[in-house]
Parts: structure tokens; C-alpha cells; sequence
């Protein structure tokens, strides 16, 4: 196949790239520029986004000996996660943005453009395997080998003929082989490190951007932090899209809860500004609802008893996923915690990827009633 190799300036893209050129593809380099001005977002080498990023990504390119290019994406990015990023915020949800950069960039922008090149396929460093379908149908979408790598939760937003057009070379290896196996191909990122922070906010701290960033658009300049237990405001806040469902830190309590207790958010409503926390076990939900399913195979159509994941790198919760129409409901057979709209629910059948929605509400489980 003649593939595009996406490459982060990351020892994960590289050695993926390695391994296509290895099985015999002709593979071509391409490292994506997402800023105008990379400074903007992140400095330092971190894996993305970054000035020495994209040179870390033209030297693994040298090494393996394969064309290399930059695609400037910088605008469809900024529109499609920056922006989206910040609408979720200015509405009291929690998005991710590194699932839409995959949902939007990585496996929209770039496939539709490597196909318009006549390239057949995207490579890319995620850790997950697609099992091959029988009789032409489309590749499963499979948990990877290495559970503390596996990146399929994020991934969970490629359709069916999205996958066709995929590569996961890294999905039957662990993250320690990989790092071996780049020193062993003379990658200079071999050790590099991983990333873990959003890539477009400089300096770690969601809140200073957004408040930045949001100007007028942001929904208000503060309100109360008020009990949910007692109905008492414990203080005031600065803007409710600094805060995320089950929030414990910077939430500016003037002073302790009636009982004494530690106080997580629960609740967040940008109209009347205001932020409702309440003590951890009122953070347990057993119910929710999410719109915009988005399937990697063919769409559910009956009730599936499987397990789902809510977090990047949460754990998996054994439920019961009720497919109707543009929605889907989920029943959790225990409560998980801390769980906030905007984020994503991706669904399993075993280790194979079923397909996600949005999160628009959760279900609370009544303290005491469990």
C-alpha cells in the first residue's frame, strides 16, 4: 500500500512508520503543523505540536529513510478543536480534545487529503489493533496488547470506513519494546517522553487559558460555590468554565462544609453562574445519556451487555448500552464517580470497540441509596 505515516516527533509515530516501511508499504512522512505559530501552544519537546517536535519528526524520517513533508493544518485544527474545546467550556461541559483532534484531523483531514493524493492509508502510533473483517467487511477496531498504552477509548470515534484506511502498527507491542526497538533503529527519541497535556495550552493551566482565551464569549465572570446538601454559599468563584465535574482542587471554599467534610463539584450551570458541590459519594452516577453515536462498525440496534469506558485512561465499567436512534442510554451496573457532560462514553463487546457517543446527562445515584 502507499500510506501516509503521521508523525508527532515521537517515538511511538516513528517506530510505526519503521515497521510500514519494514512490511513493505511505500510510506511517505508527513508531521502536521497545527499553530501558525507553534509557541503559541507548547514549548519544549513533549511529543506534539512543538518546533522540536517537527524537527525530532524529519530526523526519525531521515533515519528510516522516507520522504518527508509538513501539511499546515493549522486552521482546520484551530476551528475544529480549539474552538470546539472552547465552546464546551463556555457551556459547563468537559470536552476531549485529543478524541476530536483523532475524530476531525488525524482520521478526516488527513485521510481525506492522503486519498485525494492517491495515497490508500493513514499510519499513525495509537495503540490499538484492527482485526481484519471477513469477506470484505470492514477491520474491528481491539483493545491493545499493552493495557497501560491501550489508546483505543480515544479512537473510538472512526467509522467503518474510516478504519479501512488505518494502521496501527504498535497495537501487538508493548510501550517498553517500542522504546528498545527505536534505540535499536538508531532513533534519536528512543527516551523521549510521553505527552500529557492538552497540546494547545502552554502552560498546563486550563483555567488561565480559557479565561484568556474566551473573552466574550465567556458565559460569566463568577457566581457562588454553593452547597448541594445544604443549599449554604462556601464562596465564590471566578468563572464557572474553570471547573469540571468532581473538581476537588481551587474551588475557593471560604470556609468548611456543615459537616466538615472535603466538597467535590457536582454540578455546573453556566445561565446562573453557579457551581454546586457536594461531599464524594454524591458524585456516583449509575445512568446516562449520550447523543451523536458514532459507530465503527454497523450501528447498534439492540440492547448490548458489554462494558464501556469514560475517561481516556479511566477503567472500565460493566453496563447495559440501549441504542435509540440519535441517542444512547447507558444503565452502569456499579456507580462510577465524577462524571461530567460533554465527555465521551466509548463502548465495548469484549476488547472490540463498538463505537462512542457525547455525554449530555448523568443519572445520580441518592446518597444513601446504595
Amino acid at each position: 500500500m502507499r500510506v501516509v505515516a503521521a508523525m508527532s516527533g515521537g517515538v511511538d509515530s516513528a517506530v510505526a512508520a519503521a515497521r510500514a516501511k519494514e512490511a513493505g508499504h511505500d510510506v511517505t512522512g508527513i508531521h502536521l503543523a497545527l499553530s501558525r505559530n507553534p509557541r503559541s501552544y507548547r514549548s519544549g519537546a513533549r511529543g506534539c505540536c512543538t518546533i522540536e517536535d517537527a524537527n525530532d519528526a524529519r530526523r526519525a524520517a531521515d533515519v528510516i529513510d522516507i520522504p518527508f513533508y509538513v501539511w499546515d493544518l493549522s486552521e482546520r485544527f484551530h476551528e475544529d478543536v480549539v474552538e470546539d474545546f472552547l465552546d464546551e467550556y463556555a457551556a459547563g461541559r468537559t470536552p476531549n480534545p485529543c478524541l476530536r483532534c483523532n475524530e476531525k484531523i488525524k482520521f478526516a483531514a488527513v485521510l481525506d487529503r492522503a486519498l485525494a493524493l492517491g495515497f490508500e492509508g493513514v499510519v499513525t502510533g495509537h495503540y490499538a489493533r484492527l482485526v481484519p473483517g471477513a469477506d470484505g467487511e470492514p477491520p474491528a477496531l481491539h483493545r491493545a496488547v499493552d493495557a497501560g498504552k491501550d489508546q483505543s477509548y480515544v479512537l473510538g470515534v472512526l467509522t467503518a470506513d474510516q478504519l479501512r484506511g488505518a494502521l496501527f502498527p504498535l497495537g501487538g507491542t508493548t510501550k517498553d519494546e517500542v522504546r528498545v526497538e527505536a534505540a535499536r533503529r538508531g532513533l534519536s527519541v528512543a527516551q523521549k517522553p510521553d505527552s500529557h497535556d492538552i497540546c494547545f495550552i502552554a502552560d498546563g493551566d486550563p483555567g488561565g487559558w480559557l479565561s484568556e482565551k474566551l473573552g466574550d464569549r465567556a458565559p460569566n465572570e463568577g457566581g457562588p460555590i454553593v452547597d448541594d446538601v445544604t443549599g449554604e454559599e462556601l464562596g465564590r468563584h471566578d468563572g464557572t468554565y474553570r471547573f469540571t465535574v468532581g473538581q476537588r482542587r481551587g474551588l475557593r471554599i471560604g470556609r468548611p462544609a456543615p459537616d466538615g467534610r472535603p466538597r467535590f463539584v457536582l454540578d455546573i450551570e453556566p445561565v446562573s453562574a453557579t457551581v454546586r458541590v457536594g461531599p464524594r459519594e454524591a458524585l456516583g452516577v449509575d445512568g446516562l445519556e449520550a447523543v451523536a453515536p458514532r459507530w465503527c462498525g454497523a450501528p447498534l440496534t439492540a440492547p448490548l451487555t458489554g462494558t464501556v469506558q469514560l475517561r481516556a485512561h479511566g477503567e472500565e465499567h460493566s453496563a447495559t448500552v440501549h441504542p435509540d436512534g440519535e441517542r444512547v442510554l447507558v444503565d452502569l451496573h456499579e456507580p462510577a464517580a465524577g462524571i461530567a457532560p460533554g465527555q465521551a462514553v466509548v463502548v465495548y463487546d469484549g476488547t472490540r470497540v463498538v463505537g462512542s457517543a457525547t455525554i449530555t446527562s448523568t443519572r445520580r445515584v441518592e446518597v444513601g441509596a446504595r
